[in-house]
């Protein structure tokens, strides 16, 4: 059978891109490349071969989905080295969450918060 899907991109919408587009650059070393005169401007953030899309939010504050929900992380990064990320992330100041561990679903990951709140995570299925 074909692979008819390849990769994932998570859109964050956000009430200040160049903010958050700076602290993931800054804090999370990605890649900023804006589309600021584009028809619907965006901010594309780039790591390794993950990609995050920034748009302009309608909202003066991003409403995480624990939040909204009451569980669940915004986005969630495959990674095979999570020691050494959760490290620079450490050494970045950016914040941790729940540090590195194995889950209950058989995933070993760490979660972050991002300048707006959102819960990202970093893990790999185990076994």
């Amino acid at each position: 059978m074909n692979k008819l899907l390849l990769e994932s991109h998570c859109v964050f919408p956000t009430p200040d891109m160049p903010k958050t587009a700076a602290f993931y650059e800054q804090k999370m070393g990605f890649r900023v490349v804006q589309y600021m005169n584009a028809v619907e401007p965006h901010i594309c953030l780039y790591r390794d071969t993950t990609e995050i899309i920034l748009t302009q939010a309608n909202k003066q504050r991003v409403i995480p989905n624990r939040e909204l929900y009451g569980y669940g992380y915004d986005a969630y990064f495959i990674t095979k080295d999570q020691e050494e990320l959760q490290k620079e992330f450490i050494n970045s100041n950016v914040k941790i969450v729940r540090s590195l561990g194995n889950t209950d679903y058989n995933n070993r990951e760490f979660v972050v918060e991002d300048i707006d709140g959102r819960w990202l995570a970093f893990g790999i299925k185990v076994g």
